[in-house]
């Protein structure tokens, strides 16, 4: 039929004088010689699309063949004929004949007949043997004349049972391949089954080994190397500068919003977010540069050959680079990326030291200041504090060790106390009390705001439920963050709190930063408007620092605004600042909503306060904020 995945064959006879013994013992030698050939090729084989075309090789050239083919078996709706090697013929030609090993007139090779039975098969005498006559058969007995086969035999490849190809070859006497010429040939088609078996499960250690090592060194979400193989590439780095007098730098990426997303949209986004950041920082370093994932929301960027001055316009771009919102579950969000820097030799010499200096600089980043920051002295030992006190702060919250503090709000015109602000402090066992300006950006750093706007909320409804039932009906006001604004519980979490403690809504009092309503202005519209239908009063805290507009102040429910100290200190020495405070209160009137004055620290901010008609004063003037069980005794000196 033709070569042999379709075989053909050619009419050529031996010599006349040679007897038939005489064929018989060449065929016989020539299979030896053959099978010998084969398993030296198997010996030194170490790929299988190698060893197809080798074995092929020696099979024709070697064994004397006429040529040699290799077949695998599709499992396809046709049952194709997939030719992986050949040698004495091209494998395109083979392609084109379209033989498989179905049970069709085009699958009755020998090739497909030994895939499909499982067994040897044999074709003497194909150019007059009526099987090979027909139509589907005119270019095998073309190309048989045309090269000279005239007998072909197929071998099943069989691995673990399945037969997956076959081998078949060519030769040119029309008697070819007897019995004992077709035994010894099974032998090679079974050492081949079997060398191929070997190499596939070589590869499959090659690629679990390959496996474990990418699991060992690069990080399965970004798909960059991680924290081992940045810390030895390190190590390397640092041998290399050591040798040529060169310095080097680190750059650690803090990703300041990675938990907030987690918490807030999920995961997945949160997943989302370092992708693309990765994706992002991996196209803008060059080639000789190392980037890694080294922690759950940060990366690290070895710089090899670099100066301070590089380090800092490095990341300088990367700032830039990462400061564009990343979209995350159809909303643009802004990542928050801190950079901090450290240098060999100069601030570590050791890998481990290193990055512990750039994580340490990174705390100390701001976006005032370019959103990166140089290790200095000292700043080590500050990231080790934070650190305890971290944990620290969690204990607190989970043990009750927080304090609520209560600072007085008088109304003005009549001087009588008219609610309070609900303050929390922290009394640490060894530091001593510890101001909400350093352990409030701990608890943003550590996750811990919603575990402590909890201890807040449950303290001052304790609170506010205790001063009812002793007939003292003062509001008291709760700070929210943007973090909390952003929660999506938080509104249920205040609903279950007024059933728990079954106090008025109009005593329990919420208080949100301008620029805290301003980073998702449509979001916290939607929770004001959900607690405002709770029944609470709202405020609007810190009010001209955030820069909201009055259309969109007009459409907030609130009930107040708070002036911020920062101008209300001033007003009586600064006549900017005394046109702010009045064009504030004349602004809230006409809005329908009372003014707070916060910073009223002196008898003068109290009168310019009353004259130009605000309605409620909170400062130091009054109370500094004070225990919230010496409110009352408070209140009785005030009044």
């Amino acid at each position: 039929m033709n070569h042999f995945a379709d075989e053909s064959t050619y009419e050529q006879v031996g010599p006349p004088l040679e007897t038939d013994q005489a064929r018989k013992l060449a065929r016989i030698h020539r299979a030896f010689r053959t099978l010998s050939a084969g398993n030296h090729t198997l010996l030194h084989a170490s790929d299988e699309q190698a060893l197809l075309q080798d074995m092929c090789r020696v099979i024709v050239e070697s064994g004397g063949y006429q040529r040699a083919v290799v077949g695998y078996a599709e499992y396809d709706q046709e049952k194709t004929i997939r030719w992986v090697g050949a040698v004495g013929t091209d494998m395109t030609f083979l392609e084109t004949l379209h033989f498989t090993w179905s049970e069709t007139e085009s699958g009755r090779t020998v090739t497909g007949t030994a895939i499909r039975t499982g067994e040897p098969c044999v074709g003497q005498h194909i150019l007059t043997d009526p099987a090979y006559a027909g139509p589907a058969y005119d270019r095998v007995r073309e190309d048989a004349i045309k090269t000279g086969f005239a007998a072909v035999t197929a071998f099943p490849l069989r691995i673990d049972g399945k037969v997956i190809g076959a081998l078949g070859m060519a030769a040119a006497e029309p008697d070819a391949f007897d019995e004992e010429e077709v035994q010894l040939l099974s032998e090679l088609a079974d050492d081949l089954a079997y060398g191929i078996a070997n190499l596939r499960i070589r590869e499959k250690h090659r690629e679990a080994e390959a496996t474990i090592a990418r699991l060992a060194y690069y990080d399965a979400l970004t798909g960059l190397p991680n924290r081992t193989f940045l810390l030895e590439r390190l190590e390397e780095a640092m041998q290399e500068a050591k040798q040529h007098h060169r310095a080097l730098a680190l750059l650690h990426f803090y990703v300041g919003r990675f938990h907030e997303i987690n918490k807030v949209l999920g995961y997945r986004s949160g997943d989302q977010l370092l992708q693309e950041l990765g994706r992002r920082l991996e196209l803008a370093v060059k080639e000789n540069e190392t980037l890694a994932h080294v922690g759950e929301a940060e990366f690290a960027l070895l710089l090899p050959a670099a100066s301070a001055e590089h380090a800092i316009q490095m990341a300088q771009r990367l700032a830039s680079i990462l400061h564009d919102p990343v979209e995350v579950s159809g909303l643009m969000v802004d990542a928050s990326v801190n950079i901090g820097i450290a240098l060999f030799p100069g601030h570590a010499t050791t890998p481990e030291a290193l990055l512990r200096r750039a994580n340490a600089a990174m705390h100390d980043a701001r976006p005032a200041r370019g959103g990166y920051a140089m290790y200095t002295g000292g700043q080590e030992e500050q990231h080790t504090r934070r650190l305890a006190l971290m944990g620290d702060l969690r204990h607190a919250i989970e043990h009750n060790q927080l304090l609520l503090y209560c600072q007085p709000k008088v109304d003005i015109a009549s001087r009588r106390v008219c609610g309070a602000e609900a303050l929390v402090r922290w009394e640490h066992p060894v530091h001593g009390m510890i101001l909400p300006s350093e352990f409030i950006p701990l608890a943003e750093q550590a996750g811990l705001i919603t575990p402590l706007t909890d201890w807040v909320l449950e303290s001052a409804f304790s609170q506010s439920y205790a001063w009812h039932e002793a007939g003292l009906d003062w509001p008291l006001a709760v700070n929210l963050s943007a973090h909390d604004l952003r929660d999506p519980d938080l509104v249920e979490r205040i609903r279950g709190l007024f059933s728990t403690w079954g106090i008025r809504p109009e005593l329990m009092q919420f208080e949100l930063t301008e620029s805290a309503l301003m980073e998702d202005p449509a979001s916290a519209l939607e929770t004001l408007t959900e607690l405002k239908q709770l029944g609470t009063r709202l405020y609007i805290d810190d009010f001209g620092t955030g820069y909201s507009s009055l259309s969109y102040l007009q459409k907030l429910p609130v009930d107040y605004i708070k002036i911020d100290q920062a101008f209300v200190m001033p007003m009586t020495v600064s006549n900017d600042s005394a046109v702010i405070v009045h064009s504030t209160i004349e602004l809230g009137h006409n809005l329908d909503m009372k003014i707070v004055a916060e910073g009223v620290e002196s008898q003068a901010h109290w009168d310019g306060l009353a004259a130009l008609g605000c309605d409620v004063a909170q400062g130091y003037h009054i109370s500094k904020p004070m225990p919230a069980e010496q409110f009352r005794s408070w209140e009785a000196s005030w009044a």
